[in-house]
C-alpha cells in the first residue's frame, strides 16, 4: 500500500499497514535557504546530504509525504485574479525597517494599507491591517467583489505528477469570516472592538465575506481535490467561546456539508490555546484536526485531546518545540510512543505544526527512521 493509499485510507476509516509520517518542513527549508549554494545557508548545522536539495527530494530521504502543495512547490490550485476593468492598483515597496514590506490598494472608491514584517517562512506576518475603519469596508468590498478565483487544472495536473504515490495533493481553504478578520483584515483587537460597537455593520460584513467565499467553494466542489485544509489558525484566546460558538461553529457546519456531499474530506487547523474548546471538539463536523498541540508547548495533554476528539483523524501530534536543544532524543521517542499508543490508526504523524527554522532536522530524521522500523 502507498503513502498515497493509506492517507485516503485513514480518512475512510480503512485499514492501514504503515505510520504515515508528514512532517511540514517548508518554515524550516525556506528559513533556512537551503535552496540556494551550500555557503549561503544560514545554519551549518544542517547535514551535507540536505543542502541545495529540493523540497521533494528531503521528503523522498526521509520517507515521508508533503501535505501541501503551496508549500512544497510554491503554486497555486485556486488562482486569485483581479478583474481588470475594475481600475484597482495594487502596489508593494520596502518599507523602512528590515523585511518590511508596504501594501497599497488604490481603488475607485478610496484607498488602502497594510504592512508585512518577514517572518521565516514564505510570506510575511501583519503589523498593520488594512481595514481600520468603517469607511474601509465598502473598499474591500469593492476589492473583493472584483476578485475572481479560478481551479488550476495544469497546476493540480502538475502536482499529482511530483507527489506521485508520495502523498495526497491538497490545499487550504479560505479563513472564515470572523478569522480573516482577526488575522487578515482588521486584527484581533479592532475586530472585538468593532464588534462591540457596530454589530450590525461587521456582522453584515462577514456576511459579505462568506458569499465571497462561494466562489472559492464552487471552484473547489468541482475539482479533483480529494482532502481540503480549513486552515483556521484557532486559538482559544483569540477565538473563545462566544465567538466560536456564535460565528465559527455555523460556519463550519455549512462548509463541511458541502464539502461532504462533493465526497471530499476536510480537516481544521487548530493551533493555539485549546483548553476552552476542548469540549466543542467532538461536535465539529470534520474528519480531523491539524496541529492540535499537547504539552510542554499547548495547554492540554495527549489525552485530553484524544477524549475530545475521539476517532476522529489527529494531523501532526509532536509539539515542534520538541526539536529545539533543549529536548533530548529520548524525550522526543518516549512521546513518539505516546502518539502512536493513544491516536494509531487515526494519524497523520507530523510536527505540531511546523519545523521552525532553528528545529534540528537531525530529530527529524530519528523520527523518519522509527517510523519506518516501527512494529505494530
Amino acid at each position: 500500500m502507498s503513502i498515497k493509499e493509506s492517507i485516503l485510507n485513514i480518512f475512510a476509516h480503512k485499514r492501514t499497514d504503515k505510520i504515515i509520517f508528514s512532517p511540514r518542513l517548508y518554515y524550516w527549508y525556506i528559513g533556512n535557504r537551503l535552496y540556494l549554494t551550500i555557503k549561503k545557508h544560514r545554519n551549518n548545522t544542517i547535514p551535507s546530504h540536505f543542502l541545495g536539495k529540493t523540497q521533494m527530494e528531503i521528503y523522498k530521504m526521509l520517507h515521508a509525504c508533503p501535505r501541501y502543495v503551496y508549500e512544497t512547490l510554491y503554486i497555486d490550485l485556486i488562482e486569485t485574479k483581479l478583474n481588470s476593468d475594475s481600475n484597482i492598483i495594487i502596489e508593494r515597496h520596502y518599507g523602512s525597517k528590515q523585511g518590511e514590506t508596504i501594501i497599497s490598494y488604490k481603488t475607485p472608491l478610496g484607498n488602502l494599507k497594510q504592512i508585512e514584517s518577514i517572518g521565516g517562512g514564505l510570506g510575511g506576518h501583519p503589523t498593520e491591517y488594512p481595514i481600520k475603519s468603517l469607511d474601509d469596508l465598502k473598499v474591500m468590498e469593492y476589492i473583493l467583489e472584483n476578485t475572481t478565483y479560478t481551479f488550476s487544472s495544469n497546476n493540480f495536473i502538475k502536482a499529482e505528477k511530483e507527489f506521485g504515490e508520495l502523498g495526497v495533493v491538497s490545499t487550504y481553504l479560505p479563513h472564515s469570516p470572523y478569522q480573516k478578520l482577526v488575522t487578515e483584515l482588521m486584527g484581533f483587537s479592532r475586530t472585538v472592538l468593532f464588534l462591540k460597537r457596530y454589530p450590525d455593520i461587521i456582522e453584515k460584513f462577514m456576511l459579505f465575506l462568506a458569499r465571497q467565499d462561494d466562489k472559492v467553494y464552487d471552484e473547489i466542489i468541482h475539482s479533483p481535490i480529494k482532502i481540503l485544509n480549513l486552515g483556521e489558525n484557532i486559538d482559544g484566546n483569540l477565538s473563545p467561546p462566544h465567538y466560536f460558538e456564535k460565528y465559527l461553529i455555523p460556519y463550519y457546519e455549512r462548509r463541511v456539508k458541502q464539502i461532504h456531499q462533493a465526497g471530499k474530506y476536510c480537516h481544521i487547523h487548530m493551533d493555539g490555546s485549546l483548553k476552552d474548546l476542548l469540549p466543542y471538539l467532538e461536535y465539529l463536523p470534520f474528519d480531523g484536526f491539524e496541529a492540535l498541540t499537547a504539552y510542554p508547548q499547548g495547554d492540554v495533554s495527549l489525552e485530553e485531546i484524544k477524549e475530545a476528539i475521539g476517532d476522529k483523524i489527529l494531523l501532526d501530534g509532536i509539539p515542534s518545540i520538541l526539536f529545539l536543544p533543549e529536548y533530548s532524543i529520548d524525550y522526543i521517542k518516549n512521546y513518539f510512543n505516546q502518539v502512536i499508543d493513544i491516536f494509531y490508526p487515526h494519524l497523520i504523524l507530523g510536527i505540531s505544526d511546523e519545523l521552525s527554522p532553528n528545529g534540528d532536522i537531525k530529530k527529524v530524521e530519528y523520527l523518519a527512521e522509527e517510523v519506518k522500523d516501527f512494529e505494530f
